[in-house]
């Protein structure tokens, strides 16, 4: 949903989560894959197989 460009908002809706979870789940996210923004996490998944 991420590298479909839905905002936070939206995949935190579709997932019925609260805005909150989602943004910490994205910010670990950024962690793991040692990015800065969705682009780079974007990037790093691709390289890793997970997309």
């Amino acid at each position: 949903m991420l590298v479909s460009g839905l905002k936070d908002e939206a995949v935190a809706r579709q997932l019925g989560w609260s805005l909150r979870t989602m943004r910490r789940r994205v910010q670990r996210l950024h962690q793991r894959l040692g990015a800065t923004n969705r682009f780079q996490a974007g990037v790093q998944a691709a390289r890793r197989g997970w997309i």
